[in-house]
C-alpha cells in the first residue's frame, strides 16, 4: 500500500507498511498511477510526456525499491498484533483532581468542569491511592506519568502539592520514576504556583485559544467577561521562568475561527515555542461545531501553517506545532502505532471518588467505569475490548494509508459520535490525514533543503 500526494512543490510517496517516505520527480509520480500495468503499456500511456528511455529508467528504479521492501511492502505487524496477548501494565494516570472550574468555556466537553456529576475536589487520600495504584500495577515499567487535570486542577493546589510529594517518596521504594504534568487555564498562576510547577512538573499545558477576540468568544469567566487579558500575561510570566523545561500552549479552533493559522502565528509572535491549536470536537447542532463544508478551508489553513512553519524556521523564529511533530526514523513502538493512546489498557482517568475510567473523556459515562484505585481494574471484559481495538480491528482503518500515524484515532470520539469503539469519527480522520501530510512534507522539505 502506498499514498502519494503533492504539497509545497514536493511530490511525496509514502510506503505505508515499511514507513519509508520518498521524494520523487514528475515521471516517477506519474508512473505510480499505472504501475500495475505492463511496462510497454506504461510507455504507451505516458509517451506524450516522457521518452521511452526515461520511463524505463524510472520504472526500473521503482522495481528496485519494491524488491528491497521500500515500496509496496507487506505488513509486518498484523500477525504479531492479532496473535499476541498484551500485558496490562499501567503506564499513566489522568487525575481529575478537581471536578470544578473557575471559567466557562463554550465548547467544554466536561460540562463546565463537573462532568455531569456535581462539583467536587479530589481528597488527598484518593490521590495517594491513585499513585499507589499506578506504581503497583506498572509491572516492569520504570517511567510512569501522572497528569493533574480538571476542571481546573489549581482549584485543588494543596492536594496537587501533597500528591507530588507523596509520589516522590513512593517511587523510590519501587525503583521507578513518575513524570508529573498539569493542564491549567492559567487564571490562577502566581509566583508560588509557578515556582512549584517549574520545580516539579515535567510538562505543563496552558490553555489559550489565540487572538483576544477568538479566545474571549469561548473562554469566559463566570461573569461572562473574557479571560484573555488575565491569562496572556500569566502565561508569558510562566514561560519566561520555565528555563527551557517542557511546556506547551494548547488552544481550540471552532467554526468561528476557521482562520486558525492566524492564532498559531499570534502565539508564535508572542514568543511561545511549543504550540497546539486543536479542532473542536462537538455535535453539529452546536453553532461553533466543525462541519463537512469547513473541511477544505481547514485543509488550506493547515497547508498555510506548514508554509509559515518553514518561513519562521528559516528566519530564526522557529516554533514547534504539536501536530507537525513526527519522527520518521525511530518512531513509536508497534503497539503505539496500531492502538492509539492506550486508554483502558495502560492509561486511566481517576475521578475525585477514585473511580477508574478509560480516559478523561469517558468520565461520567457509568457504563465505562473500569474499577477503582483501591481494588484496581474490575471490568476485565471492558479492558480486553480496549486492548483488542487496534487498527486491525477497525474496518475503516484496515485499508487507510494513515493508520500507523493516527493509530486508529480517539476512542472516546468513536463512542461519542458513533456509539462504537471500532468506528472512528469521520471528521477526526479527515483532519488527521491532512495534518500527517503536512508533517511529512515538512520532514521531506527539511531533508531536501538540509
Amino acid at each position: 500500500m502506498i499514498h502519494k500526494y503533492k504539497l509545497n512543490n514536493l511530490k511525496i510517496v509514502i510506503d505505508v507498511h515499511s514507513g519509508t517516505v520518498h521524494s520523487v520527480d514528475d515521471i516517477t509520480f506519474d508512473i505510480l498511477d499505472i504501475y500495475s500495468c505492463d511496462l510497454e503499456d506504461i510507455v504507451t500511456k505516458l509517451s506524450d510526456k516522457y521518452s521511452a528511455l526515461e520511463i524505463k529508467e524510472a520504472y526500473s528504479e521503482l522495481k528496485e525499491l519494491e524488491n528491497t521492501g521500500l515500496l509496496f511492502s507487506s505488513d509486518a505487524y498484523m500477525d504479531k498484533v492479532l496473535g499476541e496477548e498484551r500485558e496490562f501494565n499501567t503506564k499513566a494516570l489522568c487525575l481529575n483532581i478537581a471536578h470544578d472550574c473557575n471559567i466557562r468555556c463554550g465548547y467544554c466537553f466536561a460540562s463546565t468542569g463537573d462532568y455531569h456529576g456535581g462539583r467536587k475536589l479530589m481528597p488527598l487520600e484518593v490521590a495517594k491511592q491513585a499513585i499507589d495504584f499506578v506504581l503497583k500495577t506498572s509491572g516492569t515499567r520504570k517511567r510512569l506519568e501522572v497528569d493533574f487535570f480538571g476542571g481546573e486542577p489549581l482549584l485543588n493546589f494543596d492536594v496537587v502539592k501533597a500528591a507530588v510529594e507523596y509520589g516522590r517518596e513512593r517511587q523510590t521504594e519501587y525503583g521507578k520514576r513518575i513524570g508529573f504534568t498539569i493542564t491549567t487555564n492559567a487564571t490562577l498562576l502566581n509566583d508560588e504556583i509557578i515556582e512549584f510547577m517549574n520545580n516539579n512538573m515535567d510538562n505543563v499545558v496552558l490553555s489559550i485559544d489565540g487572538r483576544k477576540e477568538v479566545n474571549d468568544r469561548m473562554r469566559k469567566f463566570l461573569d461572562d467577561s473574557g479571560t484573555f487579558d488575565e491569562i496572556l500575561p500569566n502565561i508569558k510570566n510562566f514561560v519566561a521562568k520555565r528555563n527551557e523545561k517542557s511546556y506547551y500552549i494548547r488552544g481550540t479552533f471552532t467554526a468561528n475561527n476557521l482562520d486558525f493559522c492566524e492564532d498559531v502565528i499570534f502565539l508564535a509572535d508572542n514568543g511561545f515555542k511549543e504550540i497546539s491549536i486543536e479542532p473542536v470536537v462537538a455535535e453539529e447542532s452546536n453553532e461553533y461545531a466543525l462541519r463537512h463544508e469547513h473541511i477544505e478551508k481547514i485543509y488550506e489553513q493547515y497547508e498555510q501553517l506548514a508554509k509559515k512553519y518553514i518561513e519562521y524556521e528559516e528566519n530564526g523564529k522557529g516554533f514547534r506545532y504539536y501536530h507537525f511533530l513526527m519522527d520518521l526514523d525511530g518512531g513509536p513502538c508497534v503497539y503505539k502505532r496500531v492502538s492509539s493512546c492506550g486508554a483502558g489498557v495502560e492509561y486511566f482517568a481517576v475521578t475525585p471518588e477514585g473511580e477508574l475510567y478509560p480516559c478523561h473523556q469517558f468520565v461520567g459515562k457509568e457504563q465505562y467505569i473500569m474499577g477503582n484505585v483501591r481494588e484496581g481494574v474490575k471490568n476485565k471484559v471492558l479492558q480486553k475490548s480496549f486492548s483488542q481495538n487496534t487498527v486491525y480491528h477497525k474496518e475503516k482503518c484496515k485499508e487507510c494509508w494513515a493508520k500507523f500515524y493516527c493509530s486508529g484515532g480517539c476512542q472516546a470520539n468513536a463512542v461519542n459520535f458513533n456509539n462504537d469503539l471500532k468506528k472512528p469519527y469521520d471528521m477526526e480522520c479527515e483532519l488527521q490525514k491532512k495534518r500527517i501530510e503536512c508533517a511529512i512534507m515538512l520532514k521531506v522539505y527539511q531533508s531536501v533543503n538540509n
